[in-house]
């Protein structure tokens, strides 16, 4: 909200669901979930209402305020006289302020959302269930991921239950899961990860030391930055000479054009390079978290939701008799 002098100032118990948000998010909940789970609980949204939509998770997840930092102008007005505004896709610029103004969460965990959003949009479907199970479920068979399904919709029999989305499509043989399937066995696993606890974590250390180095890429990265200015000071330098003196256009396109495509082909490495560094960032907190929550876990005697974001990555379906737990660390357990 904004004070008397107009700048942002945070509104404490608003600032306690924003933190909610992106602990159950980071937890494995949809923009479904969440808002089912925040409405539930009969917390406000911003405007005031007691209705959450997906929509409405998914602006609190992505808008950069909550980290301190301000997008300016991201809507312009067209018309002074009637006040009409619309979005800025270009017209006018944009500018971005960091540290603008106190932070409800802090960057590096804005930072890791974003990059788990973008992940899981990149999931072939995986994350557009409405539940905490229809993301975590992968058939054995074809691949695939299940989903939630109602039988008895209408009457007292009325129960949902978990089957791949692409059982008649790929004629899959695995079996459906109800809920309390699906907790047992998570029970079963987490309960043998914790029996094992000491030797997992020295395996997740040593892996963690293995995949989320990222010295190598960073070189990599400020060789081919370097490459880039190189490659445009002789793209400004060609196109200057041009201009000031006549040239043989036939060879001035082909230098042009051999100049430019070289310097597209190391663009698209370095960004490659940057993706690659932001993973295995992303991967090492990942597994920071784990090793944290694995760490100052005890034997659980039910299902636990909050345990059930932060410690599994999926769970594989072959058989009623053979489910495997993957957990984030890369660890898979027969439950």
């Amino acid at each position: 909200v904004r004070g008397p002098d107009g700048n942002l100032v945070v509104n404490r118990e608003q600032a306690k669901t924003v933190k909610l948000i992106y602990r159950l998010f980071l937890d494995g909940y949809t923009f479904h979930s969440i808002a089912r789970e925040l409405t539930s609980r009969g917390l406000e949204t911003p405007a005031r209402k007691k209705r959450w939509y997906p929509g409405t998770v998914e602006s609190i997840l992505t808008n950069e305020k909550y980290k301190g930092d301000a997008l300016l102008q991201k809507r312009f007005t067209v018309n002074f006289l009637t006040k009409e505004t619309k979005a800025n896709e270009g017209e006018v610029p944009q500018y971005y302020v960091e540290n603008n103004h106190e932070a409800i969460i802090s960057p590096q965990v804005f930072d890791w959302v974003q990059e788990e959003i973008k992940r899981r949009r990149e999931g072939r479907g995986r994350y557009s269930g409405v539940s905490i199970f229809s993301s975590k479920i992968k058939c054995g068979q074809c691949g695939g991921w299940y989903g939630a399904k109602v039988w008895h919709s209408t009457d007292k029999y009325r129960r949902t239950i978990y089957r791949c989305n692409d059982k008649f499509k790929s004629h899959c043989k695995t079996p459906h899961l109800t809920e309390d399937d699906i907790k047992e066995a998570f029970v079963r696993a987490v309960n043998q990860l914790i029996e094992n606890k000491a030797d997992v974590l020295d395996s997740i250390t040593l892996l963690k030391e293995r995949l989320t180095d990222t010295e190598d890429l960073e070189e990599e990265r400020d060789r081919i930055s370097t490459d880039l200015n190189l490659l445009a000071d002789k793209i400004q330098q060609l196109i200057a000479e041009n201009a000031r003196v006549a040239q043989n256009q036939d060879d001035y396109d082909r230098n042009y054009n051999e100049l430019v495509s070289r310097y597209e082909a190391a663009k698209t490495q370095y960004d490659k390079t940057c993706e690659a560094i932001q993973y295995r960032k992303a991967r090492s907190r990942q597994m920071d978290s784990f090793i944290k929550e694995l760490r100052n876990q005890d034997l659980i005697k039910e299902f636990d939701a909050r345990l059930w974001g932060s410690l599994v990555d999926f769970i594989t379906v072959y058989s009623k008799d053979d489910i495997r737990v993957t957990f984030k660390d890369g660890t898979e357990i027969r439950a």
